[in-house]
């Protein structure tokens, strides 16, 4: 019985020595740059093992081991170092060097596109696309991809139309992120703009952007642009209806006056311009170019803080607005608040706000160091502050503001 349990035994560990060896040979043979060689290796290594070892059996003379037989073990091993000792090293070093190149994790694969780039630089457009499409082939949704394939089409071939067929598919895709879905949409009406000439086109794709994602910080960058499209529209129709500009006659003898302040140009009013800006933001209220520019001429010329202030609330409580705008905007209020009179308590809150708001950026850093010289900063701007005679500022209150209309705005002067 016990003979029986001890042959059981060694047969499993047999079997599982068996399996063993097969699992191993299997996974490095999937492992290996080259299965052919290692197939190889096997082979020699089974003829060399067991042929010397039988070889060497054969010399074994009376239970004693001929004076052959030594040698023939030592060219065993000799070519069995030969063959495994450059394998052995490697199991042995792989998981150092796979620190630093990655082991035998697979690489991700990823769409190649320099063949479609050489051949766009070489003029050969229609070959690029297609060269880009058979990569899309294998990755439909690559925005790389997509946004080059549009930049040919659009650019180069001047055929918006594909160029938008080509976006608004990778748009329609259910998992393209929104931000790439806002930059190509962005791009398409760039295009529309800038080749084209359509100002109504890029407004129509801008606007979607706005209706796609609302309350975004892509739909305030959409609105912003739509905000000045007035101005390119301007400049595009400028080009093929150029208006004769009478140029008045210069003065005569200038050198020979006494005087020539009168020839300076006069400032632009900033009350003329607050006007401007607030028809501006009735129309596109998502401008904050403009609306940072009002909130200043409120305060400087007008002296409403309080409308200053209000102006820059509504861009500092816009929703997923990019931190350094925010910060930069927080610190535009500071700096209104510092010339205009308001509490040393009231500006540090301000500049707290940034702290608590942005711990970890550098604005962070820069409006500690502020508020730490916060009381030296008002006291260098009450040095430098002009002297008033008693009753300057009085002359005419009841004239310098009117009351505002729907949009607070400052009343014709």
């Amino acid at each position: 019985m016990t003979n029986k349990l001890a042959y059981l035994l060694d047969s499993a560990l047999a079997l599982v020595g068996l399996f063993a060896l097969i699992w191993f040979s299997l996974r490095a043979l999937k492992t290996s740059d080259d299965p052919k060689a290692l197939i190889g290796k096997w082979i020699i290594t089974y003829i060399v093992a067991v042929g010397g070892f039988c070889f060497a059996a054969k010399l074994v003379v009376g239970g004693q081991v001929g004076w052959l037989a030594p040698f023939i073990i030592v060219f065993i091993g000799i070519v069995m170092s030969v063959l495994w000792t450059p394998a052995i090293s490697e199991i042995i070093t792989r998981p150092i060097t796979g620190l630093f190149d990655g082991g035998n994790e697979p690489q991700d694969a990823k769409p190649l596109y320099s063949t479609a780039m050489a051949k766009r630089q070489r003029g050969k457009y229609l070959e690029a696309t297609l060269a880009i499409r058979e990569q899309l082939a294998k990755f439909p949704n690559d925005y790389e991809g997509i946004s080059m394939l549009a930049r040919i089409q659009a650019e180069d071939m001047k055929d918006i139309p594909s160029a938008e067929m080509t976006i608004n598919r990778f748009c329609a895709a259910p998992k393209a992120p929104p931000k790439q879905i806002a930059a190509a949409l962005t791009q398409l009406a760039d295009w529309h703009l800038q080749l084209a000439q359509d100002p109504d086109s890029a407004r129509t794709v801008l606007e979607g952007i706005i209706a796609r994602f609302p309350n975004s910080d892509m739909a305030v960058a959409a609105g912003q642009r739509i905000g000045h499209l007035g101005g390119a529209e301007k400049i595009l129709l400028g080009k093929y209806d150029r208006q004769a500009m009478a140029v008045p006659h210069g003065v005569d003898n200038v050198g020979l006056m006494s005087s020539t302040e009168f020839l300076v140009p006069e400032a632009e009013n900033p009350g003329k311009l607050a006007g401007e800006y607030v028809k501006h933001l009735d129309q596109h209220p998502h401008d904050t170019d403009i609306r940072e520019k009002l909130a200043v001429i409120y305060a400087d010329h007008f002296h409403r803080l309080d409308l200053a202030v209000g102006e820059l609330a509504q861009m500092i409580n816009l929703p997923d607005q990019p931190p350094k705008r925010v910060a930069h905007w927080l610190t535009v209020l500071a700096n209104l608040q510092i010339r205009h009179g308001a509490e040393v308590e009231t500006v540090r809150q301000t500049l707290q706000k940034i702290v608590d708001t942005f711990p970890n950026l550098p604005v962070a850093d820069s409006a500690r160091s502020r508020i730490a010289h916060l009381n030296l900063e008002f006291k260098a701007r009450q040095d430098d502050a002009p002297t008033k005679k008693l009753g300057e500022y009085e002359q005419n209150i009841g004239l310098k503001y009117g009351a505002p209309k729907q949009y607070p705005g400052p009343a014709d002067e």
